[in-house]
């Protein structure tokens, strides 16, 4: 598949800002014979479970290469922006840990969870070190050179934008039990559960390079829109994505019960009937094969997939709205698009 001039723009900025990012991140969870951080260390892909080193997948890296793309854009150094980068990243992956265990998945990057090979109580302390170890990290920026004013600023965002982070987790398993979920509750629910860190990556890089308040937030206005638009898109590959790309089989959220944007607006724009028969298919222990498809061809009848699809792609558009008003370079622009154009195109 030859990749797009989106996924291409990625590639250049993770060439750019991810090596060094990745010598900071294993400073931090250095190899040792604790089982409490090889087991964090498993989780981030440099490990196998019985501590030999490997190099697996590591996931995105979105957040901190947001971070420090915006710390440049801003004017500022982006290598002053690695100790907060890290940071942002550790606590990705901290609710990741977290996750896992409360939503029972048994796999993460193709291999086995940390807390199917570790127990789950190990998972939720490795999870919790994690966070601790983020925490540390923010004082790299404290005791560096960046203004202490913009330290602590950037500190105070990182702990505000976790806890509504976590939050969000709330409010995503609160909704497991609900009997009905409107759209706005939904939308509301992962502007905190994945809008929040994203909001906090862009807010952090820029505060570390101007000092400046207002700058700042509107980078992480621009943030929380594009967490917005990563997040439906991401809805949208659990039900639709191609399985050779996500390794999921199209329909795989259904079969979780999972109530992503598209499940909640076909719920909400279903007829009565249908409301009613997809609820009974909810409360059921699985959802067979033949409802799965059934609710397929009630998602195509209504235009969920459309819908879905036009309501990251309304993210994104706002939040290049939101920062073009700043003034910066046009090369600077066209970066922000290429990313916001990558989260509402991307296949996996």
């Amino acid at each position: 598949m030859i990749p797009s001039l989106a996924e291409k723009e990625i590639s250049i900025l993770g060439k750019r800002y991810l090596p060094e990012l990745e010598i900071s991140l294993k400073s931090k969870i250095p190899v040792s014979n604790s089982k409490f951080f090889g087991s964090m260390r498993y989780h981030l892909g440099w490990e196998s479970f019985d501590g030999t080193l490997v190099s697996l997948d590591t996931g995105k890296r979105l957040r901190p290469l947001l971070c420090l793309a915006s710390c440049e854009i801003s004017g500022g150094n982006w290598r002053s922006a690695i100790p907060a980068a890290t940071a942002l990243e550790l606590i990705h992956n901290f609710s990741l840990l977290h996750d896992d265990v409360q939503d029972g998945d048994r796999t993460r990057r193709g291999r086995a969870t940390v807390w199917t090979i570790f127990g789950i109580g190990q998972a939720i302390a490795a999870g919790n070190g994690m966070r601790v170890v983020a925490d540390q990290t923010m004082f790299g920026v404290n005791n560096s050179n960046i203004a202490r004013t913009s330290a602590i600023a950037a500190s105070e965002e990182l702990t505000m934008r976790y806890l509504e982070m976590i939050e969000g987790q709330y409010l995503d398993m609160s909704f497991e039990s609900a009997n009905t979920i409107s759209t706005d509750q939904y939308l509301d629910m992962i502007s905190r559960k994945t809008g929040a860190l994203i909001e906090a990556s862009m807010h952090i890089g820029s505060i570390i390079a101007t000092g400046n308040k207002d700058f700042a937030q509107t980078f992480g206005k621009c943030g929380r829109s594009l967490g917005l638009a990563f997040q439906i898109r991401d809805d949208l590959l659990g039900i639709w994505g191609d399985p050779s790309l996500t390794g999921k089989a199209v329909g795989a959220d259904i079969r979780r019960k999972k109530k992503s944007l598209p499940i909640v607006f076909l719920f909400q724009h279903a007829s009565k009937d249908d409301q009613c028969w997809l609820s009974n298919a909810y409360k059921k222990d699985t959802v067979s094969e033949s409802e799965v498809l059934d609710i397929l061809e009630l998602m195509e009848k209504l235009k969920v997939r459309e819908y879905v699809q036009k309501e990251a792609e309304k993210n994104a558009e706002i939040a290049i709205n939101s920062i073009s008003r700043l003034g910066i370079s046009q090369d600077s622009l066209k970066s922000i698009e290429a990313i916001a154009k990558f989260f509402t195109t991307r296949n996996k």
